[in-house]
Protein backbone atom coordinates (compact mmCIF):
# COMPACT_ATOMS: atom_id res chain seq x y z
CA UNK A 1 0.00 0.00 0.00
CA UNK A 2 1.10 3.45 -0.56
CA UNK A 3 -0.41 6.73 0.66
CA UNK A 4 -0.54 9.45 -1.62
CA UNK A 5 -1.00 13.42 -0.65
CA UNK A 6 -3.39 14.51 -2.99
CA UNK A 7 -4.77 18.03 -4.38
CA UNK A 8 -8.25 18.78 -6.26
CA UNK A 9 -8.39 21.54 -8.99
CA UNK A 10 -9.80 24.22 -6.17
CA UNK A 11 -6.84 23.55 -3.84
CA UNK A 12 -8.36 21.13 -1.34
CA UNK A 13 -5.52 19.12 0.26
CA UNK A 14 -5.96 15.28 1.35
CA UNK A 15 -4.96 11.71 1.84
CA UNK A 16 -5.81 8.65 0.07
CA UNK A 17 -4.12 4.88 0.05
CA UNK A 18 -3.46 3.10 -2.78
CA UNK A 19 -2.51 -0.68 -3.28
CA UNK A 20 0.07 0.77 -5.69
CA UNK A 21 1.64 3.80 -7.68
CA UNK A 22 0.07 1.57 -10.46
CA UNK A 23 -3.16 1.15 -8.96
CA UNK A 24 -3.31 5.04 -8.72
CA UNK A 25 -2.54 5.69 -12.42
CA UNK A 26 -5.04 3.43 -13.61
CA UNK A 27 -7.55 5.03 -11.06
CA UNK A 28 -6.89 9.12 -12.26
CA UNK A 29 -6.87 7.49 -16.03
CA UNK A 30 -10.16 5.88 -15.34
CA UNK A 31 -11.45 9.36 -13.66
CA UNK A 32 -12.13 7.47 -10.46
CA UNK A 33 -10.93 9.56 -7.91
CA UNK A 34 -12.38 12.59 -6.66
CA UNK A 35 -11.96 15.24 -4.16
CA UNK A 36 -12.67 14.08 -0.17
CA UNK A 37 -13.54 17.75 0.35
CA UNK A 38 -15.92 18.86 -2.77
CA UNK A 39 -15.78 15.68 -4.85
CA UNK A 40 -14.11 17.82 -7.78
CA UNK A 41 -12.72 14.99 -9.97
CA UNK A 42 -9.61 16.97 -11.16
CA UNK A 43 -6.91 15.02 -8.62
CA UNK A 44 -4.08 14.70 -8.63
CA UNK A 45 -0.62 13.85 -6.64
CA UNK A 46 1.07 16.84 -4.46
CA UNK A 47 4.29 17.22 -4.12
CA UNK A 48 5.69 15.07 -1.22
CA UNK A 49 8.91 13.86 0.74
CA UNK A 50 9.07 10.38 1.49
CA UNK A 51 9.05 9.14 4.87
CA UNK A 52 12.42 7.37 5.44
CA UNK A 53 14.07 6.55 8.89
CA UNK A 54 16.92 4.39 10.61
CA UNK A 55 15.47 5.58 14.34
CA UNK A 56 12.89 3.83 15.95
CA UNK A 57 9.42 5.37 15.97
CA UNK A 58 9.28 7.11 18.92
CA UNK A 59 6.72 6.65 21.48
CA UNK A 60 2.85 7.91 20.58
CA UNK A 61 2.41 11.40 22.55
CA UNK A 62 -0.68 12.31 24.11
CA UNK A 63 -3.14 14.28 22.53
CA UNK A 64 -2.27 17.91 22.26
CA UNK A 65 -5.57 19.14 22.87
CA UNK A 66 -7.97 18.23 25.52
CA UNK A 67 -11.18 16.25 24.03
CA UNK A 68 -13.29 18.63 25.16
CA UNK A 69 -11.43 21.33 22.66
CA UNK A 70 -13.18 21.88 19.43
CA UNK A 71 -12.25 19.76 16.39
CA UNK A 72 -9.28 21.07 13.72
CA UNK A 73 -10.59 21.79 10.29
CA UNK A 74 -9.38 18.49 9.01
CA UNK A 75 -10.97 16.61 12.09
CA UNK A 76 -14.04 18.84 11.09
CA UNK A 77 -13.98 17.92 7.26
CA UNK A 78 -13.94 14.01 7.82
CA UNK A 79 -16.66 14.13 10.63
CA UNK A 80 -18.82 16.25 7.47
CA UNK A 81 -17.65 13.39 5.16
CA UNK A 82 -19.07 10.67 7.72
CA UNK A 83 -22.25 12.60 8.41
CA UNK A 84 -23.07 12.58 4.38
CA UNK A 85 -21.62 9.31 3.70
CA UNK A 86 -23.62 7.67 6.76
CA UNK A 87 -27.16 9.89 5.16
CA UNK A 88 -26.93 9.03 1.84
CA UNK A 89 -24.74 5.58 1.47
CA UNK A 90 -26.05 2.43 2.27
CA UNK A 91 -23.76 0.55 4.62
CA UNK A 92 -23.46 -3.12 3.53
CA UNK A 93 -21.05 -4.23 6.31
CA UNK A 94 -18.61 -7.33 5.38
CA UNK A 95 -21.12 -7.53 1.88
CA UNK A 96 -19.29 -4.56 0.83
CA UNK A 97 -16.87 -6.78 -1.70
CA UNK A 98 -19.96 -8.70 -3.20
CA UNK A 99 -22.11 -5.93 -3.65
CA UNK A 100 -19.81 -3.81 -4.92
CA UNK A 101 -19.12 -6.02 -7.62
CA UNK A 102 -22.96 -6.66 -8.41
CA UNK A 103 -23.84 -2.99 -8.53
CA UNK A 104 -20.63 -2.31 -11.41
CA UNK A 105 -22.29 -6.01 -12.95
CA UNK A 106 -25.59 -4.53 -13.16
CA UNK A 107 -26.75 -6.85 -10.81
CA UNK A 108 -27.65 -4.57 -8.29
CA UNK A 109 -29.05 -0.91 -8.58
CA UNK A 110 -26.52 1.84 -8.70
CA UNK A 111 -25.97 3.39 -5.47
CA UNK A 112 -23.30 4.79 -3.23
CA UNK A 113 -22.51 2.24 -0.37
CA UNK A 114 -19.99 1.66 2.63
CA UNK A 115 -19.12 -1.33 4.56
CA UNK A 116 -15.78 -3.61 4.96
CA UNK A 117 -13.99 -5.51 2.55
CA UNK A 118 -10.07 -7.28 3.51
CA UNK A 119 -6.98 -6.62 1.74
CA UNK A 120 -7.44 -9.00 -0.49
CA UNK A 121 -11.02 -8.35 -1.35
CA UNK A 122 -10.08 -4.71 -2.49
CA UNK A 123 -7.07 -5.77 -4.49
CA UNK A 124 -9.75 -7.68 -6.46
CA UNK A 125 -12.12 -5.27 -6.48
CA UNK A 126 -9.09 -2.38 -7.91
CA UNK A 127 -7.75 -5.36 -10.35
CA UNK A 128 -11.01 -5.61 -11.48
CA UNK A 129 -11.28 -1.86 -12.35
CA UNK A 130 -14.27 -1.06 -9.70
CA UNK A 131 -13.87 2.14 -7.96
CA UNK A 132 -12.76 2.09 -4.24
CA UNK A 133 -11.90 4.11 -1.44
CA UNK A 134 -10.87 3.68 2.13
CA UNK A 135 -12.97 5.64 4.63
CA UNK A 136 -10.83 7.24 7.59
CA UNK A 137 -12.91 5.66 10.08
CA UNK A 138 -14.51 2.37 11.46
CA UNK A 139 -17.13 1.07 8.91
CA UNK A 140 -18.15 -1.84 10.92
CA UNK A 141 -22.30 -2.58 10.85
CA UNK A 142 -23.45 -2.84 14.12
CA UNK A 143 -26.95 -4.48 13.43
Amino acid sequence: MIRYALRCSDGHVFDSWFQSSEAYETLRAAGHLSCAVCGSSKVEKSIMAPRVSTEPAPEPKAPERPLSAPASPAEQMIAELRRRVERDADNVGRDFAREARRIHEGEAPRRAIYGEASGEEARALIEDEIPITPLPWNTRKTS
